[in-house]
């Protein structure tokens, strides 16, 4: 029961229903407040209780100062957490763990249950390994359900020990899309009271929700398992960025095309930490699935939130997508009656804003390795022959010595050239070359949940069939949508044949190929491409590009719409101006250009009003967690405890709580520490958290190798996520991390200093000579780390390999949250150092005095950190609120949740 200091407490009547309220407008200030702190305002109202969130909290969120650096913390108490499969395992496990570890410590492990609902839905797990054929779909969910047989039992049983939990089985769709198309309420009706609906998710990109009003983030696995048992999230007030839309975007030009533009402009104006807010008139001109689109891209210009007001545009998605009209009704009487409903006109209090007319937006791609590097379309061809030159030896003698005389790279035009020549399995040859698409897929909630932008994917693919043209016979391509529905509407517009010829054939909903589930090449290409050192490309429709990501064969990665994905895979190559250059020839021997298959607005917007329908989604979503027979046919344990199998390779209980009592240990400084890595620049949750195909001559693959698992079932780390032997031996081990410690080597190399002369070594094998001779490790970085993805495992796996600290230059957001959730210390360099600055190498032995004083109850402002070398420095201490002390204190969040919850 909230406190209600500010008689805040009210009614709502929506018809014939009566809700409980919290009035924003009982609080002075609040009505000049942008629309996402209204809602964590109402959220403070409700959940107030005069202890964590008390009458002071409210007025300092009501009296916000737009231009004051954020400083107040507050605890927010999201309405549900939602989970992806990948992060969700792991999720399971540790609540699964917890309750044993409640009754180890006298405790009740029924308390051990989501407080708040929790939905996950398994959208990660399948890998594009079968392509182009019809029955591909089939194929894939069969191997799926074969390499994850294990992981799925036990998320059944999940769904059947845990209350308020709930599975959307594979084969469904992508969480976003699932989210924004089914399980978001906007608002929320829970125990008479109706508030707006937030959330925070194991997936960075749950921001897509945004677009529908909802706000909500992705946080760290352990962050979501606390909000889960009803602890709040740990804030301070942030700064909100106001982004004004003026104007229309002019024909040909796309979602995709908009949010590369708005994801350059913020990542350039820094956004890191703030809250994003769309307004003007310009929003009322944008659609949802467009507004959903940019509010996924959130964690590619890196703000926390990117959020848009609730409007007319929000009601009539809510009722396309099969939501009921006392739910409609609500969102539209509540959102009016709390200030929520958008005033295109108004010019609300921001911190700091830009602005953006949508007709000067320009068709794009970015890459070939980040998502800001947006590059116009016209200009891609010419972009990409001075990028190439980055991932291929010159044509100097260096590089006429790294390949045989006759393999030696040429130039055309300035572009370097080695034409290779490729035998496919019927017997034809083809020619590949640096620059070769490789892959072009449209895949990832990104652009999957936006009809719009896959319409005119279909249509151009139509258009290209009935010129006579296909894809290129090196290119792989898929069809993966974000939910059921995709198809349907394909099926009904008469698109699906077309597409199919083409070679996108639909092989499977989840996310594949953007979280770098594309399967393997083809074997000959596969072969040409590594035999001959080519640097080819893959071109897809998702919201990540970054190196390693995609496929291991694949050097340059570019994001694009999918009607371009289906245009690059007829043109094949990089090296063609899609643009200008003829994609192809008709059956009449006439060149095929892009403008010759582009659709009209009015096409696209055709097929869209007369294929998609309110019944597809009430069809695709009436019985969503049931599963098919297979999910259903699954044997699981029973008991509120869970049953561990000694012999399983994908589920394990982790050492979390080994050897755990209900007091806490002192913290203490640390001495005579080794650096295990020693990174540059943005080094993202990709480089860190182990991810995409296991190979057999790792740590990981070896590990496997012992437990009996053969080559071909290694399955992707993603999928092992359960496992944290296999995930600690592949954290630091992205095969494009690059540890200035081991000069030279790419991958998970370190020098182990345990050994005489510092031999390179693998991290994971250093780690574990380190921790054997009790030497505790630190990382050293440089700017943006951990920027990418909300996973866990880069923390959890950091923790486990016996580091204690982590130095950079600057954090992301949720990386940093999520370290001082492992208990390990985020330091940073002072203001304008850096490693290189103050001459470290990395041999040297590290000490970090003044930690100690956290077990005063206060934070240090700073630590100082020397070393045997003499380097001395004072570094910040990087854990920003008493909350994040806490659970620094405790050890992790999630000893700290777990004493909390005995102590009740």
């Amino acid at each position: 029961m909230s406190a209600n200091s500010f008689d805040a407490r009210s009614t709502l009547q929506v018809g014939d229903e009566s809700y409980e309220i919290f009035r924003l407008d009982k609080v002075e200030g609040a009505a000049r407040l942008p629309y996402s702190l209204k809602v964590l305002l109402e959220n403070l109202l409700r959940t107030e209780d005069g202890a964590n969130i008390t009458a002071d909290h409210i007025r300092a969120l009501s009296g916000w100062d737009s231009q004051a650096q954020p400083s107040q913390e507050i605890q927010f108490t999201p309405a549900r957490v939602i989970m992806q499969d990948f992060t969700g395992v792991p999720c399971v496990v540790d609540l699964a763990t917890m309750r044993e570890a409640v009754k180890e410590l006298g405790g009740d492990p029924a308390k051990i249950n989501p407080l708040a609902p929790a939905e996950l839905v398994i959208d990660h797990s399948v890998i594009a390994d079968k392509f182009g054929t019809k029955d591909a779909f089939g194929q894939n969910v069969e191997l799926e359900y074969g390499r994850n047989k294990e992981r799925y039992q036990f998320l059944r049983w999940g769904q059947t020990a845990f209350d308020e939990f709930k599975v959307v089985p594979p084969g469904t769709g992508i969480v976003h899309q699932v989210n924004i198309e089914h399980l978001a309420r906007t608002v929320m009706v829970r125990n008479g009271q109706a508030y707006p609906d937030t959330l925070v998710g194991t997936d960075s990109h749950t921001t897509m929700v945004n677009g529908l009003g909802v706000l909500g983030w992705g946080v760290g696995g352990i962050e979501a398992e606390a909000a889960m048992l009803g602890q709040p999230v740990s804030m301070l007030i942030p700064r909100v960025v106001g982004f004004k839309l003026t104007g229309e975007l002019k024909p040909g030009t796309t979602a995709t095309d908009l949010v590369l533009t708005i994801t350059e402009m913020l990542r350039k104006h820094g956004v890191v930490g703030k809250f994003v807010e769309f307004y003007g008139e310009g929003v009322a001109a944008t659609s949802l699935a467009n507004r959903a689109t940019i509010g996924n891209m959130s964690p590619e210009f890196g703000s926390t939130a990117a959020i848009f007001p609730i409007d007319d545009e929000t009601l009539k998605y809510l009722r396309l997508t099969g939501r009921d009209e006392q739910q409609v009704a609500l969102v539209e009487a509540y959102a009016k009656e709390q200030g929520l409903w958008l005033d295109p006109a108004a010019e609300p209090d921001f911190s700091e804003k830009l602005e953006l007319d949508l007709a000067t937006v320009v068709p794009s791609i970015a890459g070939p390795k980040r998502p800001q590097d947006r590059i116009v379309l016209a200009n891609a061809a010419e972009q990409f022959a001075l990028d190439v030159r980055n991932y291929v030896e010159d044509d100097d003698e260096a590089g006429k010595e790294s390949f045989p005389a006759s393999d030696a790279p040429a130039a055309t035009n300035g572009v370097p050239t080695r034409p290779t020549t490729v035998t496919a399995p019927d017997g034809s040859t083809y020619e590949i070359d640096h620059g070769a698409v490789t892959v072009a897929a449209i895949t990832s909630c990104t652009n999957t949940s936006n009809p719009y932008v896959m319409v005119a994917a279909a249509l151009v693919a139509k258009k290209a069939v009935e010129k006579g043209l296909t894809r290129k016979p090196w290119v792989k391509t898929t069809l993966a949508p974000g939910s059921k529905v995709v198809t349907d509407y394909f099926d009904k517009a008469g698109l699906t044949p077309y597409l199919d010829k083409v070679g996108f054939n639909l092989v499977g909903y989840g996310c594949t190929t953007c979280i770098g589930n594309s399967g393997p090449l083809p074997e000959e290409v596969s072969k040409a491409v590594n035999d001959h050192d080519l640097a080819v490309t893959s071109v897809l429709s998702g919201n990540r590009n970054f190196e390693g990501r995609i496929n291991p064969d694949v050097k340059m990665n570019y994001l694009a719409s999918p009607p371009l994905v289906v245009a690059y895979a007829l043109a094949g190559s990089m090296k063609v101006n899609i643009t200008e250059d003829a994609l192809g020839t008709d059956t009449e021997g006439n060149p095929v250009y892009l403008k010759d298959i582009w659709p009209s607005e009015a096409e696209v917007n055709d097929v869209v009003a007369n294929a998609i329908g309110e019944d597809m989604f009430n069809k695709s979503y009436q019985d969503v967690f049931a599963g098919d027979a297979q999910w259903q046919a699954l044997s699981i344990p029973t008991g509120n405890t869970f049953e561990w199998d000694p012999q399983s390779t994908y589920v394990r209980k982790p050492p979390y709580f080994e050897g755990m009592t209900m007091e806490t240990t002192p913290v203490s400084d640390i001495s005579g520490a080794r650096v295990l890595a020693k990174l540059g620049d943005s080094v993202t949750t990709d480089h860190i958290s182990p991810a995409g195909a296991i190979k057999a001559d790792t740590p990981a693959g070896q590990y496997l190798t012992e437990h009996g698992v053969e080559r071909r079932d290694f399955n992707s780390y993603g999928s092992r996520r359960g496992n944290h032997e296999v995930m600690i031996r592949g954290t630091f081990a992205n095969i494009r991390l690059r540890n200035q410690i081991a000069p030279g080597t790419e991958g998970g190399y370190t020098r182990d200093f345990t050994q005489d002369g510092g031999p390179v070594s693998f991290i994971y094998d250093a780690s574990q000579n380190y921790q054997a001779a009790g030497t505790p490790l630190v990382i050293l970085a440089g700017k943006e780390y951990g920027s990418g993805s909300s996973r866990d495992w880069a923390a959890k796996g950091t923790a486990l390999l016996g580091v204690r600290a982590v130095v950079a230059e600057s954090y992301e957001r949720i990386h940093r949250s999520n370290l001082i959730g492992m208990g390990v210390l985020p330091l940073q360099f002072p203001e304008g150092a850096s490693a290189e600055s103050l001459g470290l190498t990395g041999e040297e032995t590290f000490s970090i005095a003044g930690v100690t004083e956290l077990n005063d109850g206060t934070t240090p402002r700073t630590v100082k950190v020397t070393t045997d070398s003499g380097v001395e420095f004072d570094a910040v201490v990087r854990i920003d609120t008493p909350g994040e002390a806490d659970y620094y204190r405790n050890g992790g969040i999630m000893q700290y949740v777990l004493r909390s919850l005995i102590r009740k």
